[in-house]
């Protein structure tokens, strides 16, 4: 798919204005403070600590996400921009197979060079739908990346090893899950319209820049770091915020069912919202409660669709799109944990 094909142009619709976007923003904060004060007040015994200390709790653990991610997110907007005005035209086109299968396979492959977490690989998977690259192509490499990349394969050896086929069972099923929504999303109709309207435009611009390559770089670099941080920092907050609202105790409790343990640290791993380079060792401590399964779950979820990395992708996908994506990735992961729990 070429770039005027998956950028073709729409019919203009009505976009919230930034003032509107500032009163709804405003409402869910001082929503979400009168949901913590109605749970002081009406269940105290949910928590042990008080409100205080778990709203200082959650702005620390949204700082420390924040802080977490911030270089790869810095990284993976030099890399997008390195693949967008540097890279000559035609150079990676024409290494990719010719087959739609075939060329998805490759790109879900292309994060072993591209050893960023989850949240540098945002702004590179724009970059390359500012390429040219169809959808699916850039949504299989987009979710194939934080999991089939080196770091996190030897973070995941480091802590686990070969014990239970976590390792093997991590990066089989990672490349799987994202070869099959890549597969899914390449049927749909209109490519365009699982893009929002306002990457688009930024296709847009970015495309008609006039200038040389510096121009266009610092115009790009610009551009994808007002795009992309506003995400991370509400990713981190609501990051943040789950955790204080949602007892962790109530998922732990759950850990030797087979079945209940996989749904547990599936909702875990959307929760906590960990870098990909280091959940290894974070779900290593709950090795010896979790089952296997559960835990393959956890380290295949978490990447792919927690609430930061949802938050990134919105940046550039519509919410119907980000819907179907966890939907497939959480389904997925659940199988696959189930099979490994049979197994082991």
């Amino acid at each position: 798919m070429t770039r005027t094909d998956s950028f073709a142009p729409r019919t203009a619709r009505l976009e919230p204005t930034p003032a509107a976007r500032a009163v709804v923003a405003l409402a869910i904060g001082v929503a979400f403070i009168a949901v913590l004060f109605a749970i002081d007040a009406f269940a105290p015994a949910l928590f042990e600590a008080s409100l205080p200390t778990r709203a200082e709790d959650g702005l620390t653990l949204a700082i420390s996400v924040l802080i977490e991610s911030l270089p790869f997110v810095t990284l993976g907007v030099f890399l997008s921009i390195a693949v967008q005005v540097w890279i000559p035209p035609g150079m990676i086109e024409r290494w990719m197979p010719r087959r739609a299968w075939a060329r998805r396979a490759v790109l879900s492959l292309l994060g072993m060079f591209v050893p960023v977490c989850e949240c540098g690989n945002v702004p590179f998977a724009r970059g390359l739908l500012m390429r040219g690259f169809g959808v699916s192509e850039t949504m299989t490499f987009l979710i194939a990346a934080p999991i089939v990349n080196p770091i996190v394969i030897i973070t995941t050896h480091q802590a686990f090893g070969f014990s239970d086929g976590i390792l093997v069972a991590r990066l089989i099923g990672g490349f799987a899950i994202a070869n099959l929504i890549g597969w899914l999303y390449s049927r749909h109709p209109s490519p365009d319209a699982l893009l929002t309207e306002r990457f688009r435009e930024t296709c847009e611009i970015v495309t008609h820049e006039p200038g040389g390559r510096g121009r266009r770089s610092l115009a790009q670099f610009v551009i994808e770091l007002r795009a992309v941080m506003p995400a991370l920092i509400i990713g981190s907050a609501l990051a943040g915020a789950v955790q204080v609202l949602v007892p962790r105790d109530a998922l732990l409790a759950i850990g030797s069912n087979p079945a209940l343990s996989i749904v547990a640290m599936i909702a875990l791993a959307m929760v906590v919202s960990i870098c990909s380079n280091v959940d290894s060792f974070f779900a290593l401590s709950f090795a010896s409660t979790f089952t296997p399964g559960s835990i393959v779950a956890f380290l295949l979820v978490g990447p792919l669709v927690d609430v930061k990395m949802l938050a990134l992708m919105r940046t550039t996908f519509t919410t119907r799109t980000l819907v179907g994506i966890t939907v497939v990735v959480i389904l997925a992961a659940f199988a696959i944990g189930a099979v490994v729990n049979l197994i082991v």
